[in-house]
């Protein structure tokens, strides 16, 4: 299917939605005076042909496409809005299949009357209008989470673990972490918000500082505003990066094969530009006082079919069969299950991002939840299987909702012993 073609299809089914949310707008503003109620079926439906107008552009013309402010706020705004409709009609669809059923029950029941009683059309009309409202008040709720959740996009927490291992070189006790992923610059407005994630890194005076991918959302150039504030990130054992699904420009038409190279290259410059060591599926050794552990850094490997598989996580590990003690930087956290786990056991610290936590969600000391868990089995925090750890970054940036709602941008701090 071409992507026009998708494009209408989604609106048609935004249209669809629409009409049926509607049938319960008319349910709640059924009481008011003639006047109020055309003035609120009528922004109803300017908004709906706001946002489907608003889609075709965002798909047809390339300004759209660019404007920071477009793809941050308008088009979130309105996916929100989608959202919430789609929360509401979920309360909107048990009403209808209330009335489904009691239609079946007084159509077949033997003692109608007695059904008819508990079923008046005053108590009809009032359940009616209750879940209608709860339709509306969910979806209203969440809207204004989202909407508030725009606070948030810059409110980094610092995230502190100490992991054990046994085999781990005594130089390297109380060696410390920084991990940070998921920077996402082409999403960024605010230079002295990221400043301030720049400095709660510093402030950590960490030995090694490690990128675990996607560095832009698509193109090269959106690193460049922001080279001279993450070049400052510096560690005394240096600071290693690896790619991310979206560095390597897949969901974006481009010119020519040579274009999208030209752009992968040029952001691989990037990282050199940074002051980064870009690990293409290759190992490092860290040394500190003649002893050292394997830094293994791959390129993208999603366990999931729609994203790429560019890793080659037996190129990284040759060599690395003589360290007792091996770190590996991964983006995407399927790769653990899918390969390190079953091929290359002797892996003792996978680090990856790439889930973002969603950006929504629920985090507690008690419970910790997110969609994104119906997608990934780890996608947020520490893991552990045997004598292996897993720990997914839950982003330093934000793409597509411009915001963060109960799961914050994370900055790392991983302390060995």
């Amino acid at each position: 299917m071409r992507n026009s073609d998708s494009l209408w299809v989604i609106a048609s089914i935004i249209l669809l939605l629409d009409y049926y949310a509607f049938q319960a707008v008319k349910t709640i503003t059924a009481s008011l005076n003639t006047k109020t109620r055309l003035y609120v079926h009528t922004a109803y439906w300017v908004l709906t042909v706001a946002t489907i107008a608003v889609l075709l552009a965002f798909a047809f013309f390339h300004s759209f496409q660019v404007s920071k402010f477009f793809r941050n706020y308008v088009f979130a705004i309105l996916v929100g809005l989608f959202i919430a409709k789609l929360i509401g009609v979920l309360f909107f669809a048990i009403d209808d299949l209330r009335r489904f059923f009691t239609w079946i029950i007084k159509k077949f029941s033997s003692n109608k009357n007695d059904i008819t009683s508990t079923t008046t059309n005053e108590n009809y009309i009032s359940r009616s209008v209750f879940l209608s409202w709860l339709g509306v008040g969910a979806g209203a709720s969440i809207f204004g989470t989202m909407l508030y959740g725009f606070s948030n996009k810059y409110n980094y927490q610092l995230k502190k673990i100490n992991l054990t291992f046994n085999n781990l070189p005594p130089a390297f006790k109380g060696f410390k972490i920084i991990q940070i992923s998921d920077i996402h610059s082409g999403s960024f407005q605010n230079k002295k918000a990221v400043e301030k994630g720049i400095n709660l890194i510093l402030e950590q005076q960490a030995d090694l500082i490690l990128f675990t991918g996607d560095l832009v959302n698509d193109r090269y150039e959106e690193i460049l505003e922001y080279i001279d504030v993450f070049s400052k990130i510096k560690a005394p054992f240096g600071v290693y990066s690896i790619l991310g699904n979206h560095d390597y420009g897949d969901y974006i038409a481009w010119k020519s094969p040579e274009a999208k190279q030209e752009n992968l290259e040029k952001l691989k410059q990037a990282h050199t530009q940074l002051g980064w060591k870009l690990l293409l599926n290759e190992h490092v050794a860290i040394e500190k006082n003649n002893q050292s552990f394997a830094l293994l850094g791959i390129e993208n490997w999603g366990a999931k079919a729609y994203f790429p598989k560019y890793g080659k996580m037996k190129k990284a590990y040759e060599g690395t069969e003589k360290y007792s003690f091996k770190v590996l930087m991964s983006h995407d956290p399927s790769h653990w299950d899918a390969e390190v786990r079953k091929k290359y056991t002797d892996i003792d610290l996978m680090l990856a991002g790439h889930t973002h936590g969603m950006q929504f969600g629920i985090e507690n000391p008690y419970f910790k939840w997110s969609p994104v868990q119906y997608m990934y089995k780890q996608w947020a925090g520490l893991y552990e299987e045997e004598n292996q750890k897993l720990y997914v970054n839950r982003g330093f940036g934000f793409i597509g909702y411009p915001g963060r709602v109960g799961i914050l941008p994370e900055i790392t701090l991983i302390t060995l012993s």
